[in-house]
C-alpha cells in the first residue's frame, strides 16, 4: 500500500492537505498498543472491503485509512461518497476476545469513541444516532456528518468502518440532510489531528469493553452511549424488516444494544435492527 504524501497535484486544493501517513504511525502505532498497523492509501472502493478480505492475514489492530472512497457503503447497502480529502474514510480491524453475543455493541462503542474524539478535537459537539450516525447541528438543524459500519470479517474479526464528513461545503453535501464538521462550526479541521482522536479515543473505549468481557453496563458503555443518544426521548419511526413500520417513543438502549420503543398501546418493543426517524424533537 502506498502513502498519501507526494505528488504536488494532490495539493491542488490547499484547504484539503493529505494525511501524513508516518506521523500517524508514529503516534499510533505503540507498543503494547492496540494498533497495529496503519496504511493511507489515495483512493480505494470500499476500505471495509480491502480490510475484511485480509482479516485472517492481518493481526488485529489493523488499519486503513483512504483519502478517496469511490464505493463507501453505509447501513443498509446504502452509498457514501465524498469529495477526495474531504473527510475520514477508515475501517479497523478487531479480534476482540468477548462472547460472539456481545459483538453488536460494537459499532455503538465506536459511535460513542467517535463522538467522544471528534467533539474534543473538533470543538463541536456530536450526538449519536441509534444505532450508528453521528451528528451535528448547522444553524440549529441537526445533520448526519458521520456513519458506522460494522461487519464480521474471516474467522473471528470485526471490520468496523467509519466515514465522517469533515470539510465538506454546502454546495458538496450529497443530500440536504447531511451536514459536516466545517458547516457546524469546528474549531480545527485538521484530519491528522481528528484522525489521532478518534483512534485513541477508541482504543481507550475498546479496551474497556474487552477488559470487562464485553458487559456494556460494567464498561461503562452503555450509560455512555444513553447519555450521547439524540434519539432517546424522541418520537420516532421504525422501518423493520418485513415491511413493518413502529411508532412510539424511543425511551432506552437495553443490554443487547437495542432501541426500546414505547408504543402507543402502553407496552414497549425493543428494535434490533431497522431504519429508524425522528419524527419530531421533544419539547
Amino acid at each position: 500500500m502506498t502513502s498519501s504524501q507526494g505528488s504536488a497535484g494532490r495539493w491542488s486544493d490547499l484547504d484539503r492537505p493529505p494525511l501524513n501517513a508516518s506521523v500517524l504511525r508514529r503516534a499510533l502505532v505503540l507498543p503494547d498498543g492496540l494498533w497495529t498497523s496503519l496504511d493511507v492509501v489515495e483512493s480505494t472502493g470500499s476500505t471495509n472491503s480491502d480490510l475484511a478480505a485480509r482479516a485472517d492475514e492481518l493481526p488485529e489492530g489493523a488499519v486503513l485509512v483512504a483519502e478517496r472512497q469511490t464505493s463507501g457503503r453505509g447501513r443498509l447497502d446504502r452509498s457514501w461518497t465524498a469529495p477526495a480529502r474531504s473527510g475520514l474514510f477508515v475501517s479497523v480491524l478487531l479480534k476482540p476476545a468477548v462472547p460472539v453475543h456481545r459483538w453488536g455493541w460494537l459499532p455503538l462503542l465506536t459511535g460513542v469513541a467517535a463522538a467522544r474524539g471528534l467533539s474534543e478535537a473538533a470543538g463541536t459537539g456530536l450526538s449519536l444516532k441509534w444505532p450508528n450516525d453521528l451528528l451535528v447541528k448547522v444553524d440549529g438543524e441537526e445533520r448526519k456528518t458521520g456513519g458506522i459500519l460494522a461487519e464480521r470479517a474471516g474467522a473471528d474479526g470485526v471490520v468496523i468502518g467509519l466515514g465522517v464528513n469533515v470539510t465538506l461545503r454546502e454546495d458538496e453535501l450529497p443530500v440536504p440532510a447531511a451536514g459536516s464538521l466545517a458547516l457546524a462550526g469546528a474549531v480545527s479541521t485538521d484530519r491528522d489531528t481528528l484522525l489521532r482522536a478518534v483512534l485513541r479515543s477508541l482504543e481507550r473505549w475498546y479496551g474497556d469493553w474487552v477488559r470487562a468481557d464485553g458487559d456494556p453496563a460494567a464498561s461503562g458503555l452503555q450509560e455512555a452511549y444513553t447519555a450521547g443518544c439524540a434519539t432517546l426521548g424522541r418520537r420516532v419511526r421504525a422501518d423493520l424488516p418485513g415491511e413493518r413500520t413502529l411508532e412510539g417513543e424511543a425511551v432506552g438502549v437495553d443490554g443487547d444494544g437495542r432501541l426500546v420503543v414505547a408504543t402507543e398501546g402502553g407496552g414497549t418493543e425493543a428494535v434490533a435492527a431497522g431504519d429508524i426517524v425522528h419524527v419530531r424533537a421533544t419539547d
